[in-house]
C-alpha cells in the first residue's frame, strides 16, 4: 500500500463501508478519489456513489475555522473559559437539569463517551440525547422489551443466506445501496430466494421484489400480527422454542387473534389485496430461513416500538433467531448510531447498555467513573428536550454535529426553543447551518478524514475511522473540546485523556466492569489497548470479551436472553393507524424520506456537483390522477402547507405514488433552498415509549401557484442567496457545479428581468463593466435570455420564462465551466436555447458515469436489451449499482435482468 494511502470508514449510512483514501493531490489541487477496502467485511471493496465521491467533499468552502463567542472571533482558551463559566453559573442557579447535550450519530464513539460521562457523571443530568432518537430509538426499545437488551442479533451475511427476506419500511436500494447490492447478488446466485417489500410506495427496492405489499401508511404491525396468527393456525410454531426460551406467548397470540382475526379483515386494515397477503403467509410458513429487515418506515412512527415487537414476536414464535439466515434485523440510518447506543448516548440510557432502571447500575457506573454528581433518572428525549427549552426549563444546550432546525419535527417550535435558550453552543464543521444561526458560541470541529476514533455499524461491527488529514484552522476533535470544558469546570482527573485510544480503552473497561456475562455489550478484550494496537484495529463484531478477540458473528444463538429469568418476552400489541389523518382541509397524506445521492442536511453531499445531478431540487412526488385533479404539470412549483407552515416544491408526477399520497425528500435546508425544510410540516407526535417522532407522516393541502416566472442562473461563482430572499422569491434552489453554481428560480410579481440580471451580476466579483451582454426576448412565449461575456468567455447565463419547462442546462453549464472562448455557433445557441451538436442525455440515471435516461432508451432501441449490454456500451450500472432499478424501468419487462454481473 502506498505510504499515503490509509484505511478508514465511510461517514454516511449505517452499512459502515471500509474505504481507502490516498492523501496525494492531483495537478488540479484535488484529492485523489477514494476507493473501497476489499478486506472490509461490510462492503468488500464496493462503494455507492456517495462514498465514491467523498474526496470531492474535502473542500474548504464554508468551513468553521475559529471559535466565536457572541458573534466575535476568539481563541480556544477564551471560548472554553466562556463555555465553562456560563455552564457553571446556570447549573449553580438552576440545577444540573438546566443543561443538555444534543448529539449526533455522525460523531465517533469516543466523542459520545466523554459527552455522556461529563453530563451523567459529573454535571449530574441525563439530558443527553441525539439525532439518533429520530432514527432508531423505537427499534432499541423493541429489542429491549423482547430480549432484555439492545441486541441486534443478525449479521449482513444473514441477508445473503436467508431464503426469504422481508424488507419493511426500507428503501435500501437508495438508503443502504452497498448492502442492497449484496442482496441483489445473493438473489442472482440463489434464485429460489424470495424478497418481499412492505412499503406504501413503490420504490427502487421493489426492483427485486417477488411481492410488494403497498400497505396503508402505518399499518405494518397488522401484517406481522396476522403472520403470528397464521403461523399458529397452520401449525408452523416452534413450540419447543416457545416453551424453553420465551415468556408470554399465550397472552400475545390471544391479543393477535383479537386484533387481526382473519385474512380479509387484516388485508382491509392494511389496504392490500387478500391474495397478496395470503402469498406472504405462504412464503412465511414455508420458509424457515427468514430475515425481517426494517428501518425508518417502522421506527419513525407513534407506534414504532409496537411495530418492532410485532416483527420480533413472529421470529420468537417460529424459533427464527440466532441462526444463519434468520432474525429480526433493524438497520440504522447513521454511521455511528450503534456506537452511541453502546456508550449510553440517549437520555433513557446510562452507559455500556445499562439503564437507570438496571439494578445496581447507577452505583456501578458511579464507582467506575468515580463520578461526583451521578444522574439518577432518565433525561429528556429530543422532542421533549426542545419543548422544555422553549419553556425555559433547559437553559443551556450544546449541539454537536447535527442540525435540529432541519431534522426535528415542527421547525417553528425548534426555532422558538433555540431563541428562548439562555446559552446555545454549537460544535460544527460549517459556519452557516440552519442551526448555527442561533448559536451564542460556535466551536470549530473536525470532520470526516480528520477525526480519529471508532464507529459501529448496523451489524455490531466496530471499525476505525482514521484521521488522515490535519485539522484545518483551529478545529478540534469533539472529544477534546468536551474534555477541555470538563477540566475548566474542575473535573480534571476524569477527563485527562491524551488520545482517543485512551477513551476507547476506558469505554471497553466499563463494558466488562462487574459484567461476568450479565450484560450483552462486552468489549473487554480492548480494555488495555495501546496506541499501536488501536491504530491497527481491524473491524470486529461485538461482543468481544476478554479471551475472544475474534468477536461474535451471531448472538442469542443459545436461547439465553438478558431478562430477569433469561427468557425472551412476547409483547402483545394492538396495530394502530398514524395519529395524523387526512381531512377535508388537508386531504393529502405526506410521506417523507431520503433520496439516492444526498445525505441528511447536505452539509457534505451538497458540496459536490456529482451528487446533485441525479435529483437536483426539492420536489413533491404526486400520482398522475391527483396531478390531473389539481391541474398540475411536471416541474411546476406548488404550495404545500398545513397548520404548521408552508413550503414551495417542484412537482414530480409519478406512477409509483398512490392516489391521495405524496412524497417529499428531507434533505434540503435553508442554506440550499427556500421554503423546503420538510420537517416544518411534521407534527411533533412521538412514540410514548421511545420518544421517536412520527417523522414519516404529515397531512397537507396542495395548491398550484399561478402567474409565476420561472428561471435559472448559471454563473461561474456563487451568489449570496439573501439576494433572492430580499426579492421575496417564492422558490429558489442552489445547485453546485464543478466551477460556480446554478440557481433555479420561481417568483411572482412584476420584475424588469434585464435589470434583475444586471443587479444580480453586480453583486458578484465579476467585472460588470468590462464585458458584453447578449440579450434575447421572445414576444410570443414571453421567454427572456441574457448572457454576460468577457472577451468571449461566458461568465453568467440568465433564462426566464412563464413556462416551468425550461431548456436543458447541461451544455450551458459546460460552456460556463470551460472558461473557453465561445464560437459563433455557441454564441447563437445561448440565445436560441439549444446547441444542435450537443446530445440531450435526458434525466440523469447513472451518477457514476453521467448517463441519462434518453441515452439509455436510445441504446435499447439500438438493440442493447439487457443490463450487461447496456453496461458495456454506456458503463451505466457497472460501478455502484445504485442506478440499476431505474435502468430496469427503462428496459421492457420481458428483457429485464436484476444485475449486470
Amino acid at each position: 500500500m502506498p505510504a499515503k494511502e490509509m484505511k478508514t470508514t465511510c461517514p454516511y449510512c449505517g452499512v459502515g463501508c471500509g474505504l481507502k483514501l490516498n492523501t496525494d493531490i492531483n495537478e488540479q489541487g484535488e484529492f485523489l478519489p477514494v476507493s473501497g477496502d476489499e478486506t472490509h467485511p461490510a462492503n468488500f471493496g464496493s462503494l455507492c456513489v456517495k462514498g465514491s465521491s467523498l474526496s470531492q467533499t474535502l473542500v474548504s468552502d464554508g468551513r468553521l475555522l475559529n471559535p466565536y463567542v457572541d458573534g466575535k472571533q476568539t481563541d480556544w482558551h477564551t471560548a472554553v473559559d466562556e463555555v465553562a463559566e456560563r455552564i457553571k453559573a446556570i447549573v449553580e442557579k438552576h440545577g444540573p437539569d438546566a443543561f443538555a447535550f444534543y448529539l449526533s450519530g455522525q460523531i465517533l464513539t469516543e466523542d459520545y463517551y466523554v459527552a455522556n460521562k461529563l453530563a451523567k457523571g459529573f454535571i449530574g443530568t441525563a439530558n443527553v440525547d441525539t439525532n439518533s432518537r429520530l432514527c432508531m430509538a423505537s427499534a432499541v426499545v423493541g429489542y429491549k422489551r423482547a430480549f432484555g437488551s439492545d441486541t441486534v442479533p443478525c449479521s449482513y451475511e444473514d441477508l445473503e443466506t436467508c431464503d426469504l427476506l422481508i424488507m419493511v419500511g426500507s428503501n435500501a436500494a437508495w438508503t443502504h445501496p452497498v448492502l442492497y447490492q449484496r442482496i441483489v447478488a445473493a438473489k442472482k446466485l440463489r434464485p429460489w430466494m424470495k424478497v418481499v417489500v412492505i412499503d406504501p410506495r413503490k420504490t427502487a427496492t421493489c426492483d427485486i421484489a417477488d411481492l410488494h405489499l403497498a400497505i396503508t401508511p402505518g399499518s405494518d404491525a397488522a401484517i406481522f400480527s396476522y403472520l403470528l396468527v397464521a403461523s399458529a393456525d397452520t401449525k408452523h410454531l416452534d413450540t419447543a422454542y416457545i416453551d424453553q426460551f420465551t415468556n408470554g406467548f399465550e397472552g400475545c397470540i390471544a391479543q393477535a387473534r383479537k386484533v387481526t382475526p382473519d385474512l380479509n379483515s387484516t388485508a382491509e386494515f392494511c389496504g392490500v389485496a387478500p391474495d397478496d397477503l395470503e402469498l406472504l403467509v405462504r412464503f412465511w410458513c414455508s420458509t424457515e430461513k427468514t430475515v425481517s429487515f426494517y428501518s425508518q418506515g417502522v421506527n419513525q412512527s407513534a407506534t414504532g416500538v409496537d411495530k418492532s415487537n410485532a416483527i420480533i414476536n413472529c421470529h420468537l414464535a417460529t424459533g427464527r433467531l440466532g441462526k444463519e439466515g434468520m432474525g429480526p434485523f433493524s438497520i440504522t440510518g447513521q454511521p455511528n448510531a450503534m456506537g452511541g447506543r453502546e456508550v449510553g448516548g440517549l437520555a433513557n440510557q446510562l452507559a455500556a447498555h445499562m439503564d437507570f432502571a438496571t439494578p445496581g447500575a447507577i452505583d456501578l457506573v458511579k464507582d467506575f467513573w468515580q463520578a461526583p454528581n451521578m444522574a439518577k433518572e432518565n433525561g429528556l428525549k429530543a422532542v421533549d428536550l426542545f419543548k422544555k427549552m422553549e419553556e425555559g426549563k433547559v437553559k443551556v444546550v450544546w449541539i454537536m454535529s447535527t442540525n435540529p432546525m432541519v431534522s426535528l419535527p415542527d421547525t417553528a417550535q425548534v426555532q422558538r426553543a433555540l431563541e428562548a435558550c439562555d446559552l446555545v453552543i454549537v460544535s460544527d464543521i460549517q459556519v452557516n447551518t440552519d442551526t448555527s444561526k442561533f448559536a451564542d458560541i460556535l466551536l470549530p470541529a473536525t470532520g470526516w478524514s480528520e477525526k480519529d476514533g471508532t464507529v459501529t455499524n448496523s451489524e455490531r461491527r466496530i471499525s476505525r475511522q482514521r484521521g488522515i488529514l490535519p485539522a484545518p484552522g483551529e478545529a478540534r476533535h469533539d472529544w477534546q473540546a468536551i474534555c477541555d470544558v470538563a477540566k475548566a469546570l474542575g473535573f480534571v482527573s476524569g477527563f485527562s485523556y491524551r488520545a482517543p485510544h485512551e477513551v476507547f480503552a476506558e469505554h471497553a473497561a466499563l463494558s466488562c466492569f462487574k459484567n461476568n456475562g450479565k450484560r450483552d455489550f462486552d468489549i473487554g478484550h480492548f480494555s488495555q489497548i495501546n496506541q499501536q494496537e488501536y491504530d491497527a484495529l481491524l473491524p470486529v463484531q461485538w461482543p468481544v470479551p476478554k479471551g475472544r478477540p475474534e468477536g461474535t458473528k451471531r448472538v442469542l444463538a443459545d436461547g439465553r436472553f438478558y431478562t430477569p429469568n433469561k427468557k425472551a418476552n412476547f409483547i402483545s400489541i394492538t396495530p394502530q393507524k398514524p395519529i395524523q389523518q387526512v381531512n377535508q382541509t388537508f386531504p393529502y397524506l405526506l410521506n417523507t424520506g431520503r433520496i439516492r445521492d444526498q445525505w441528511h442536511t447536505m452539509t457534505r453531499t451538497g458540496k459536490t456537483d456529482t451528487l446533485s445531478r441525479h435529483i437536483d431540487q426539492p420536489y413533491l412526488a404526486i400520482s398522475p390522477k391527483d396531478a390531473q385533479t389539481l391541474n398540475l404539470v411536471e416541474k411546476q412549483v406548488v404550495s404545500v402547507s398545513n397548520e404548521l407552515g408552508q413550503l414551495f416544491l417542484r412537482v414530480k408526477i409519478s406512477e409509483d405514488q398512490k392516489q391521495g399520497q405524496v412524497f417529499a425528500p428531507i434533505h434540503w435546508t435553508a442554506a440550499y433552498a427556500s421554503n423546503a425544510v420538510i420537517s416544518a410540516l411534521i407534527e411533533p407526535v412521538v412514540d410514548p415509549l421511545s420518544g421517536q417522532p412520527e417523522s414519516k407522516i404529515g397531512r397537507v393541502k396542495i395548491e398550484a401557484k399561478t402567474d409565476l416566472t420561472y428561471g435559472f442562473i448559471i454563473i461561474n461563482q456563487g451568489l449570496k442567496t439573501t439576494e433572492f430572499e430580499d426579492k421575496e422569491m417564492e422558490y429558489w434552489c442552489q445547485i453546485p457545479l464543478k466551477k460556480g453554481k446554478r440557481y433555479e428560480l420561481a417568483f411572482s410579481g412584476q420584475h424588469n428581468l434585464a435589470a434583475l440580471a444586471c443587479e444580480l451580476l453586480a453583486k458578484t466579483s465579476i467585472n460588470a463593466h468590462q464585458g458584453q451582454w447578449l440579450e434575447y426576448e421572445n414576444p410570443i412565449n414571453q421567454s427572456k435570455r441574457y448572457a454576460y461575456l468577457i472577451d468571449d468567455v461566458v461568465q453568467a447565463v440568465f433564462y426566464f420564462s412563464p413556462n416551468c419547462e425550461l431548456v436543458d442546462t447541461a451544455w450551458l453549464v459546460d460552456l460556463v465551466e470551460s472558461a473557453s472562448k465561445v464560437t459563433p455557433q455557441e454564441r447563437s445557441a445561448i440565445l436560441v436555447g439549444r446547441l444542435a451538436s450537443i446530445e440531450d442525455k435526458g434525466r440523469l440515471i447513472c451518477s457514476c458515469f453521467d448517463v441519462g435516461e434518453k441515452q439509455i432508451r436510445n441504446a435499447i432501441k439500438a438493440g442493447e436489451n439487457d443490463l450487461v449490454s447496456l453496461g458495456k456500451r454506456l458503463k451505466c450500472g457497472t460501478n455502484c449499482g445504485s442506478c440499476i432499478p431505474e435502468i430496469n424501468a427503462c428496459l421492457s419487462p420481458n428483457r429485464r435482468a436484476v444485475t449486470s454481473g
